[in-house]
Parts: structure tokens; C-alpha cells; sequence
């Protein structure tokens, strides 16, 4: 029998949860979320922008289906419908996002070299930056300057909403930020404009992470 989420919250919902389910699969498969790690999320479009539906906390991401997603307030991560399912640890993260920038959706992953190079570069009482340059991949990213970009890395506080709040006033303080983050010891967050543009980036950015491990650049 097929799982699908409770569509009460509000109508139409089943497509973007069953593609949030497809994405988690495909990461799951690629080792980048081990276990239950990581989440995804997508935010609605038009009259329902107010809202993202966001991975469950807890749940298996090799197995995820579409009744594994909760609907959550986009600016803010409150949960819309409370139930039996809570929403991801770090849905405070993804909505800090949501406020500071047009992004649509929103991946977090434990990439193994990302995650390596969030240890490398990390201060773990302030924020610090790993710096990209060159590498032709940062056309993947879009951004305005295209041959170099500075990363920011966030300490793993933990309490995640102090992560959130870092990260909310660094992208709405900094110019030309690079649409992706990295957190002490715990990988990468990345947005774009729908889970596909997202995806893109993540492969982007793990690939220059893994140069930059293997000691390239």
C-alpha cells in the first residue's frame, strides 16, 4: 500500500512530498545521508509561499516515502499541522534561509568531503570561511563572479535555532553569498530555486570539496 502524506494541510501536496522522498532516495543511495542524517525541504509556490514541506525528524532516508513529510511555516519552521510526525532538527536552519533569500528548496547532507572540509575550515567559536578559487565547477554555483567564492562555516552550537540565527544575519549582512554553507562537523546546506537546481549545486560543491581534500588548489 502506498504511504501518502496528510493532504489536509493543504491540497495538492502529494507530487512535491513524493519528489522531496524521490531526492532523499537518491543521497541516501549516494552515502551522503547515512541512516536518518540530513533533511530536504521545498517551499510552495503562489497563494501557499508561506509554506515548506520539510523531511520528518527521525526517519530513515533510504526508505523515506511521501508520508514522511510535514508541512512547516517557511519564515519561521513552525510546524502547520502538529501530529505524530515532527519536523527535521534543523528546520530552523531551512527556514533561516527561506527569510534571507528566493531560495525554493533546501538540502542538508553529510557529504563526505564537504563535511571534511567543514572540520578543516571551521572555528568552533566563530564563524569562518573556506575560500574557493578557480576551479571551473564554480560556474555550476551561479554566481556573479564566477573564480572565486568564500564559503561560510558556521560553528555546531547545540542548540540549532543559535545555528539558524547566525546563519540569518550572515546572509542577510553579507553581498554575493554563495549559495551553500557549511557547519563545524556536521556538512552542507545548499538552496536553489527548486530540489534540481539544488542537487546541481550540492554535486558542485562536494566535487570541489573533494579537490580541495585530496589536496588540489
Amino acid at each position: 500500500m502506498t504511504v501518502v502524506p496528510d493532504t489536509s494541510m493543504r491540497p495538492g501536496l502529494v507530487a512535491e512530498a513524493a519528489e522531496l522522498a524521490k531526492f532523499s532516495r537518491l543521497f541516501y543511495e549516494r552515502g551522503w545521508m547515512p541512516g536518518t542524517s540530513g533533511n530536504l525541504s521545498v517551499r510552495l509556490r503562489g497563494e501557499a509561499a508561506d509554506t515548506a514541506l520539510i523531511t520528518a525528524s527521525g526517519r530513515d532516508k533510504g526508505e523515506l516515502t511521501p508520508g514522511d513529510v510535514v508541512a512547516v511555516h517557511a519564515a519561521t519552521g513552525e510546524l502547520l499541522h502538529p501530529g505524530a510526525l515532527r519536523a527535521s532538527a534543523e528546520t530552523s536552519i531551512h527556514a533561516a534561509v527561506y527569510r534571507t533569500t528566493p531560495a525554493r528548496a533546501v538540502i542538508h547532507v553529510h557529504s563526505p568531503y564537504a563535511t571534511v572540509m567543514a572540520c578543516r575550515a571551521a572555528d568552533r567559536e566563530r564563524l569562518s570561511t573556506l575560500e574557493l578559487t578557480r576551479f571551473e565547477l564554480l560556474k555550476g554555483l551561479g554566481l556573479d563572479a564566477r573564480e572565486r567564492t568564500a564559503v561560510p562555516v558556521f560553528p555546531n552550537w547545540p542548540h540549532v535555532p543559535r545555528i539558524a540565527d547566525e546563519v540569518a544575519g550572515h546572509l542577510s549582512r553579507a553581498d554575493r553569498c554563495p549559495p551553500g554553507l557549511l557547519i563545524a562537523d556536521h556538512g552542507i546546506t545548499v538552496w536553489g530555486s527548486d530540489l534540481a537546481q539544488a542537487r546541481n549545486r550540492l554535486e558542485c560543491f562536494e566535487a570541489i570539496c573533494q579537490l580541495l581534500a585530496i589536496g588540489v588548489g
